[in-house]
């Protein structure tokens, strides 16, 4: 299995509202076949005393799809996406990582970025 990090950012963004951007995203993510799972990036435990168990970065979520490149494409592809619909309002950022390599997509016209996201996807082919 290949485990694909994504965190959202957005501009004067608190951890609530990073929160509810993860969620929505992640509502996407598990409608495709090729997501596995898709759950919160769990950063370490919670302090003694407080109910819960596990601390999650905000924003933050652990895509698991099958080791293929065809997978891979089809999750930042629908990343990408989702991205775009938020339209011109406050400035997002999605970070991707798969075992090291990093994109970051924001932003940026669309022509730039289907550039950046296509060099990182056929960076990621030629590694597979």
């Amino acid at each position: 299995m290949t485990e694909i990090v994504l965190a959202v950012s957005e501009d004067g963004a608190d951890d609530v509202r990073l929160d509810d951007l993860g969620r929505l995203l992640r509502e996407e993510l598990l409608q495709l076949p090729e997501a596995e799972s898709v759950d919160a990036l769990v950063v370490g435990e919670a302090p003694p005393g407080t109910r819960g168990g596990l601390v999650a970065e905000a924003g933050a979520l652990v895509v698991t799809a099958q080791p293929h490149v065809a997978a891979v494409v089809a999750i930042v592809g629908s990343v990408w996406k989702w991205l775009r619909r938020a339209g011109s309002g406050t400035p997002r950022t999605i970070r991707i990582e798969v075992d090291g390599d990093v994109l970051e997509l924001s932003g940026a016209t669309n022509e730039l970025q289907d550039k950046l996201v296509d060099d990182w996807i056929a960076r990621r082919s030629a590694s597979t």
